[in-house]
Order: structure tokens, then C-alpha cells, then sequence
């Protein structure tokens, strides 16, 4: 059976700064990648958090067919958000419980729509930990910063 997989990350240069997202797509028959797809884009201003939320926002909207997948992400902000936190906000009008506007909340709302269309999982790993497909995923970011940073 073939497992579909997206490591997502963002990275920032100054917070706000030049800033990119990274998503390695992979597609697996037990443990042998059959097809691999790299994703990567970035922003003249923006956040590391924003960064985070548009790789996986981008792995799922990459997908032409509604599927079974898992994200692996390091930002326990993305993880946090879209496994928990997201449930009260929407309930609140995307408000936090101190009635407060939701940060990013125009990410949080196409991450929630790109993601109800698939059955996600959504797995955290530690950063630069070694992890192989989290490092590609975080240079993936990094090339989709360059462009954005000053010479």
C-alpha cells in the first residue's frame, strides 16, 4: 500500500524578515520512496510561524485528489494549532479564549480548508535533530528564501 508523506518547514531570516517554506513530498511503498516531489516558495517580509503554516498549507494544496496523508513538521505552533487549538477558534469566531484576534488567522483558514478535504495525520519531529526528510524539507526553505534575502 503506498503511504503518502509531506515534510514541511519555514524559516526566517530576522523574525519579521526575508522568510521561505520548504515541503518534500514523498509517496512510499513500506519504506522505498517511489515518487518524490520538492515544493518551495517565500516572501520578502513575513514570519517564521507564517513560513511554517504555508509548507503544509502548499503539501496539501499540491495534492489533485483527495487523499490519505501524514505532515511532519517541526513547528509545534502548526501542530498545536491545527490538532487543538483550531477547534475554540473556530467555535470563537477566530478568536483565542481571551477574545483576542488569532494570529495568522487567514492561514489558519486555508490550512483548515486545504486540509478538510484530505484525512490528515499530523506528526511532530525535533528540528534539526538529523532527521533526513525534515533537513531536506528545512533546505527546501532556506532555497525559497534566498531570493527574498538582500545581497
Amino acid at each position: 500500500m503506498t503511504k503518502l508523506l509531506a515534510y514541511t518547514d519555514g524559516a526566517c531570516s530576522g523574525n519579521p524578515g526575508p522568510g521561505g517554506w520548504g515541503a518534500l513530498m514523498q509517496a512510499k511503498e513500506g519504506d522505498t520512496v517511489i515518487k518524490e516531489r520538492a515544493l518551495k516558495g517565500g516572501e520578502k517580509l513575513t514570519t517564521n510561524n507564517r513560513m511554517e503554516l504555508l509548507a503544509a498549507i502548499n503539501a496539501l494544496e499540491a495534492l489533485e485528489r483527495p487523499s490519505a496523508i501524514t505532515i511532519v513538521t517541526d513547528s509545534t505552533y502548526v501542530k498545536n494549532g491545527v490538532t487543538s487549538w483550531i477547534h475554540g477558534w473556530k467555535r470563537n469566531g477566530w478568536k483565542t479564549s481571551a477574545k483576542k484576534s488569532v494570529k495568522n488567522d487567514d492561514l489558519w483558514m486555508r490550512l483548515d480548508e486545504a486540509q478538510a478535504r484530505h484525512d490528515v495525520t499530523w506528526e511532530w519531529v525535533k528540528g534539526h535533530d538529523g532527521h533526513e526528510e525534515n533537513e531536506r524539507a528545512d533546505e527546501l526553505a532556506r532555497a525559497g528564501m534566498a531570493p527574498f534575502k538582500p545581497k
